[in-house]
């Protein structure tokens, strides 16, 4: 037994820590921050906060004493960081490698205030640490992706780190980033300026880290920005944000599990390979797994059970989705996306525009109810942003995607496929797939002729009116749908289908309305098959310039 006592005492002072202690039951920490007078700080590898000082009571700042606390279990070899109940007023929290911070039920981090525009200092004279400085490579992503020190909690070059437990971190004090209207009552804070907050957790170069079970609120402009790290662990995290929730950047080996993201104003679980190490990094060998994203509920409404839906005359984007890009200089490699639940949000986007290889995705089981944007949005495009000389249009191919029903898709636009010119979307498959559309097309609707756009930021919206209900494909080779079924809530002039320089399509067993001429509008198609489907009858073309089946 003494010998166990002591493996235990050395398993939590090392790597091991993330894993043993994620397991020890949270009344064994309760017991050990109520020893009293007699507890000693960092025995058994425990490190609780107030023993170094930290009140929680919402009002005093807790950072020093914060940072302590890490320090000790960082200088120990590695340990424990407890927060006991109570609030934990915070600027920029350092974590440090081996050490695990435990966010007991009832503990909340609180952001500080950031200093207002025209101001040096926010909350009781204090600033968040400051951003980097500005690196050549800082214009090919947008602000928030070039830094990470301007962070409630972050981390670079750091490992073997972990953040969990039932509590709370609350981005109050946090920027959402510039140029924005307030949202809800919120002071307005400027990202760039010295000293302001602009993240909830930032981790940069890191490796073997562990995120679960925690809740975040406001996580001012994301409230995870996770670039370049590796061997990495999501779950059963729960983000109700104004802005982007989760965003895994240049990651590799990562599993994200359980979660709950409700971000109207931005993307919800976005996927990236900027440029913001100083080079082309992909995201590679990901899971999305077991996750609800929404876009339609008022911020704080997710989280504290109320669920609150936006009025109807509210202006909010409802974005929310699960989107891979918009940076998307590495690449995204190796990818599976299953059993996920889309509500009052925009749908799935695959996105590669600054060069990415775009490759080896499986998407499945999937459930969409009242879309703010079409079911998919799949683009291969031209932006480019990115060092001139090496950035060159990328690829975007081996998708696979299946069982998935969508209901009330909005009218305006059907899922949208489309490569540019000399540069096709190759090798995607769809199958078992049912949508409904709010439907209302009109015969002019069915005339649309949406532009190219190879060169402009990727968004559905800007293509306009979509020519089709169901699916507009364009510049794609190598095509296959089957047992798929579009649907209408209303009558509508629209095909189903809109192809254009499609080369190899194989439909089979589909079921969709014929619009006021056909269900297949076709232009520019070579091997085209149709078969046993409802939509349409069985149809061979070789070729075809303009068609309608």
């Amino acid at each position: 037994m003494e010998r166990f006592s002591s493996l235990r005492r050395d398993f939590l002072r090392t790597g091991g820590v993330g894993v043993a202690v994620a397991a020890m039951p949270m009344a064994s920490f309760a017991a050990s921050a109520q020893e009293g007078a007699g507890f000693a700080a960092g025995a058994s590898g425990i490190f609780d906060v107030r023993k170094y000082g930290a009140k929680g009571d919402g009002k005093t700042l807790d950072t020093d004493a914060v940072n302590r606390s890490i320090e000790a279990a960082s200088a120990a070899g590695g340990g424990v960081v407890l927060f006991p109940p109570g609030t934990y007023l915070c600027f920029s929290i350092h974590l440090k490698s081996q050490v695990h911070l435990v966010l007991q039920q009832g503990s909340t981090i609180l952001a500080a205030d950031s200093p207002l525009p025209g101001e040096q200092t926010g909350y009781s004279g204090g600033t968040y640490d400051s951003a980097e400085p500005k690196m050549e490579w800082d214009a090919f992503q947008d602000y928030g992706h070039n830094h990470w020190h301007n962070s409630l909690l972050w981390g670079e070059g750091i490992h073997d780190i972990s953040i969990t437990g039932a509590g709370l971190i609350y981005g109050k004090g946090l920027s959402f980033g510039a140029n924005r209207n307030a949202r809800g009552n919120y002071p307005i804070y400027v990202a760039e300026q010295a000293g302001v907050g602009n993240k909830a957790i930032a981790l940069k170069n890191c490796y073997n880290v562990l995120l679960r079970d925690f809740s975040i609120l406001k996580g001012g402009h994301f409230g995870l920005l996770l670039t370049g790290v590796d061997n990495l662990t999501i779950d059963n995290l729960k983000v109700d944000t104004d802005r982007d929730g989760i965003d895994i950047d240049c990651c590799q080996n990562v599993r994200v599990s359980n979660c709950t993201v409700n971000s109207p104003w931005d993307d919800g679980i976005c996927p990236k390979s900027s440029y913001a190490l100083g080079y082309a990094r992909p995201t590679r060998n990901l899971t999305i797994t077991n996750c609800w994203v929404t876009g339609y509920y008022e911020l704080g409404s997710v989280l504290d059970g109320t669920f609150k839906k936006f009025a109807p005359d509210f202006r909010v984007p409802r974005t929310g989705r699960i989107k891979c890009g918009t940076e998307s200089n590495g690449g995204f490699i190796n990818v599976t996306i299953s059993n996920c639940v889309f509500e009052g949000c925009c749908g799935y986007a695959l996105e590669s525009v600054d060069g990415a290889l775009l490759e080896d995705f499986a998407i499945t089981n999937t459930t969409m109810r009242d879309l703010a944007a079409p079911p998919f949005f799949i683009r291969l495009g031209a932006r480019l942003r990115g060092p001139k000389e090496s950035t060159k249009v990328g690829t975007l191919k081996r998708i696979l995607v299946s069982n998935l029903v969508c209901f009330n898709a909005p009218q305006r636009q059907g899922s949208i496929i489309t490569g540019i010119p000399g540069h096709a979307i190759e090798d995607v498959k769809f199958s078992n797939i049912y949508i409904e559309s709010a439907g209302g097309g009109t015969a002019d609707d069915a005339k649309a002729q949406p532009t190219e756009q190879e060169d402009n930021y990727p968004d559905p919206g800007r293509f306009g009116v979509i020519p089709a209900t169901g699916f507009f494909l364009r510049h794609v080779r190598n095509l296959e749908m089957s047992h798929v079924e579009i649907a209408n809530t209303v009558p509508d002039a629209r095909p189903a289908f809109y192809l254009n320089d499609v080369d190899r399509a194989d439909f089979f067993a589909i079921s969709a309305p014929r619009g006021s001429e056909g269900a297949f509008a076709l232009h520019g198609v070579k091997d085209l098959r149709i078969g046993w489907s409802r939509a349409a009858a069985d149809t061979n073309l070789s070729s075809v310039d303009d068609k309608i089946l």
